[in-house]
């Protein structure tokens, strides 16, 4: 089964447990150079323009290790020094949508406006988190990849919606308990902010239990503790 003249979509938060339409495979990837942060403003999904919400972004190793205010915010939560580690040392865990080629243009316009309050498209490399069933069905799409030696997994180029930080709404490092804060008690046309969270965590949790991926995100675990104690 060819599937290589698709759209291939990369989610890291809204999009792992609400996917975008008409996609027809799910794999679990692993995005390297980056750290998932909810840093960016939200007043169109989880929050509006009088009382912004959070939702997150990725924010790239150069950006780390460029600005004092960011590595401090990543001593928070790694035992690593960012300058002490390579980029691609950075792992988030996500996933990856196929979407066959007679709808992806209307699948780019879907998320062109779903992620319009300052994200913009980019592309970048993940690993792919391949299982056996997938990479007997995916044969034809996946042996023109290469391969990363260290791991063994298969590099995909991929789409990706990414606030950067000098998107308009960009807020920064942000103390956790403010950030907490907002969330608590945020809501937008899409539901509460809260709920944004715990979909988020709840979805990378059942990708560690059932076996998908190993790593687990320090930075989520800890802001999810800081909402629930707000609430």
């Amino acid at each position: 089964m060819t599937v290589d003249k698709g759209l291939w979509i990369l989610g890291y938060g809204s999009l792992i447990y609400k996917p975008p339409p008409h996609f027809t495979h799910r794999i679990p990837a692993i995005i390297h150079g980056f750290e998932r942060r909810f840093w960016q403003s939200s007043i169109d999904h989880r929050g509006l323009p009088e009382a912004p919400g959070r939702v997150v972004t990725l924010i790239s190793y150069e950006d780390i290790v460029a600005r004092d205010d960011f590595k401090k915010d990543f001593h928070l939560y790694e035992s690593q020094d960012p300058t002490t580690i390579s980029r691609n040392d950075l792992t988030t865990v996500g996933v990856v949508y196929y979407i066959p080629s007679d709808h992806a243009a209307d699948v780019r316009e879907y998320l062109d406006i779903r992620e319009q309050n300052g994200y913009t498209s980019h592309e970048v490399d993940v690993h792919l988190e391949v299982s056996p069933s997938q990479e007997a069905e995916l044969r034809d799409s996946l042996k023109h990849l290469d391969i990363h030696e260290p791991s063994g997994r298969r590099v995909l180029r991929t789409s990706v919606y990414i606030g950067t930080v000098d998107n308009e709404a960009f807020i920064g490092p942000e103390d956790i308990k403010d950030t907490a804060g907002v969330i608590a008690t945020s809501h937008g046309p899409s539901g509460s902010n809260y709920k944004y969270l715990k979909l988020l965590c709840d979805s990378l949790d059942e990708m560690v239990k059932d076996g998908s991926m190993k790593a687990t995100d320090n930075y989520l675990k800890k802001l999810l503790d800081e909402v629930h104690r707000e609430l």
